[in-house]
């Protein structure tokens, strides 16, 4: 299956979000990880400790040495700086790493390519998207590395991200950002409007909100990819999280009467958006919230790069209210960049050893010292340095029960790119057109999603 060339969700290497750089003391950043990571060896015990994979090949903390090739879509400038400054920091001086860069569409736009002659490690992104090269047989286990000290590290839904069909590990999370619900504080401490804990909540204060003349939601989908951010929001608060990654990889059906229930919700809740969505970009709907025309946006926290750099403490977020009491809000959807082992490395012992550094403090904080445009899901990074956005980013995922990609990453590229993206286009265009587009997106899954 290939990999369509085009306009996906932003990734956290590229887009990230604006943060002014004085929120990031970098020389700390740095000492900090470092500092920190021979207590984390010490936790993770001694060779006695070591664990073994599927091949029987024992991984052991320290015991690599060579050169180590890594893959990289890192073309722009901070993630370039970053990525070296991580590999850099690997406490074994033995290993010496090789950063082979490439553009980053032309990376993503031949992966399936890449992944048939490539470097020891290579970047990606979590969910479906791992999961899909992993059942290819193209990826290297790392149940060792996890097993080695990852599993402290990483909460439990990143783990779930990063893990195979199979049940085991093939990723390691390196940096991400949250979509939510992104509004100015300032605007609404103005109007005595609270955060709401349900969609009832929601609804009466959107009411309020037009009451005084502001549209409550900013919305566009330029690109198809905006709306997918939505209806992923509504499908796991409504169905779940077992539901919606079972419907992106094909094992539910789009004509599912729980998938018309959300978008039955979604239509009653189109009178609160900006009308018109399809034609209008992201970047121009951001733009009515940054001047406060519109209340809030549901988005990434990438929005903030449409904010004044004197004006970005004027942004928060709130994950999507309760729908189903059910499952309440614990989903959250927070696209990943990390790494994978390529099947058959040319150093195992060097691949396992610099992926296990990328999952820690150590890196991670390496790379945000240079790169401060996205947020780092170790537990062990020094987040004191970071600013209040970056921290509630950090605390909401790391607290989530369930961690989700984007519809574009949890699914076949083919699929979203293809089908699901226009599709919900036309539904936005036209509501009663629900059912034809729903049977239509179902007999294509049929085909692309091979179930």
């Amino acid at each position: 299956m290939s990999e369509l060339s085009l306009p996906r969700s932003p990734s956290p290497s590229k887009a990230g979000f604006h943060l002014p750089r004085r929120t990031m003391l970098k020389g700390a950043a740095g000492a900090a990880g470092v500092a920190a990571f021979p207590g984390l060896l010490a936790a993770c015990g001694d060779s006695d400790d070591a664990t073994t994979d599927a091949g029987g090949t024992a991984f052991e903390i320290g015991n690599a040495s060579g050169d180590l090739t890594i893959g990289s879509n890192y073309s722009n400038e901070l993630p370039q700086a970053g990525l070296a400054a991580a590999a850099a920091a690997i406490p074994n001086a033995d290993v010496t790493p090789v950063i082979n860069e490439v553009d980053h569409n032309t990376f993503q736009e031949n992966i399936s390519t890449y992944l048939q002659n490539p470097d020891d490690i290579v970047p990606w992104f979590a969910g479906y998207r791992m999961q899909f090269f992993a059942e290819q047989g193209l990826l290297g286990d790392i149940t060792d590395v996890w097993d080695a000290g990852l599993n402290d590290e990483l909460s439990s839904g990143f783990k779930t991200a990063s893990t195979g069909l199979d049940g085991k590990q093939y990723f390691v999370p390196w940096t991400y950002y949250a979509w939510g619900v992104y509004y100015r504080p300032s605007l609404w401490a103005d109007n005595g409007w609270e955060v709401p804990n349900t969609v009832d909540d929601l609804t009466a204060l959107a009411t309020d909100m037009d009451s005084v003349g502001i549209t409550p939601f900013a919305f566009a989908n330029d690109g198809f990819w905006p709306a997918m951010g939505t209806f992923d929001q509504l499908n796991f608060r409504i169905n779940g999280y077992q539901f919606h990654v079972d419907l992106m990889a094909g094992r539910e059906s789009w004509t599912d009467d729980r998938v018309k229930e959300v978008f039955a919700t979604w239509e009653t809740l189109l009178p609160t958006h900006q009308a018109d969505p399809n034609g209008r970009t992201w970047e121009e709907a951001a733009a009515a919230v940054v001047n406060k025309e519109a209340a809030m946006m549901t988005i990434g926290t990438f929005i903030g790069s449409q904010f004044p750099e004197d004006e970005i403490e004027d942004l928060d977020f709130f994950p999507f209210p309760e729908i189903n009491p059910d499952y309440g809000t614990e989903v959250v959807e927070a696209p990943i960049d990390g790494w994978m082992m390529a099947a058959d490395p040319a150093n195992v012992d060097a691949a396992k050893e610099m992926l296990y550094h990328f999952g820690t403090g150590t890196a991670q904080d390496a790379y945000l010292a240079e790169d401060p445009s996205v947020v780092a899901p170790s537990g062990s990074v020094n987040t004191s340095v970071w600013s209040p956005l970056q921290n509630k980013v950090f605390e909401t995922v790391q607290n989530a029960k369930f961690v989700t990609q984007f519809l574009d990453r949890d699914t076949s590229p083919d699929f979203a790119s293809g089908v699901a993206g226009p599709r919900i286009a036309d539904f936005l265009a036209d509501p009663s057109s629900i059912d034809s587009v729903l049977e239509d997106m179902q007999s294509q899954a049929e085909v692309l999603l091979g179930e």
